[in-house]
């Protein structure tokens, strides 16, 4: 992550000016909501690197600033974050942490020139769109689907396998791709379901999977 980190921050210091004297990092992280936890390791892992960065000197005669934006997991929030740090003069973003909220934040990011790298967006759309400015540092999710796929078809021949997903980018994503690479060795499921997140009652969903 600290060597992409760096990749970006030298592109966007170059893109702010060879004389800049400051170039501005935007860090967009669900700070609030049901990922708060991870969006917390994310801003102090960031916010580290940079001060790393600055201590060290690595950027000569530049020096970085930090903003973090709460995108709450949340698409629309994750746009309005991202059109502010295009307001701010942010050059590069860390995040965003869901697939959900960095795709549609990162055509924001296009039209701004900012570069985007996230450490947690595995969507395969993320970075098939041929953006130049989108980076991650993570597995996607047709990696880690081939990898799953495969185990299932491995351990688990002839068992009953059920695929449920919450809807969003990541979850249906990885879903899809992880039964794909369970077909691709032989395998079947017998059950494929959506469940929309927050839901209280999941009675329907159990009642499904006991007949399936």
């Amino acid at each position: 992550m600290r060597s992409i980190l760096l990749a970006g921050l030298a592109l966007g210091a170059m893109m702010a000016g060879a004389q800049a004297a400051e170039v501005k990092l935007g860090i967009a992280a669900p700070i609030t909501g049901n990922s708060a936890a991870i969006g917390a390791q994310l801003k102090n892992g960031a916010s580290q690197a940079v001060e790393d960065l600055n201590k060290a000197g690595t950027l000569k005669g530049t020096t970085l600033t930090v903003t973090v934006g709460d995108d709450a997991s949340d698409p629309k929030q994750g746009v309005s974050v991202a059109n502010k740090f295009a307001s701010d003069g942010v050059k590069v973003v860390v995040g965003d942490y869901n697939s959900g909220v960095s795709i549609p934040a990162s055509d924001v990011y296009l039209d701004a020139g900012i570069i985007q790298v996230t450490p947690a967006s595995t969507n395969v759309k993320f970075t098939e769109r041929g953006m130049w400015n989108t980076f991650r540092t993570c597995g996607r999710d047709d990696q880690q689907g081939a990898v799953a796929g495969t185990y299932l078809a491995d351990h688990f021949k002839g068992k009953k396998i059920a695929f449920v997903h919450d809807k969003t980018p990541y979850g249906k994503g990885l879903a899809d791709e992880t039964l794909k690479a369970l077909k691709a060795k032989g395998g079947k499921d017998v059950m494929y379901e959506g469940i929309n997140p927050g839901e209280k009652d999941y009675s329907a969903l159990v009642s499904k999977l006991k007949s399936a």
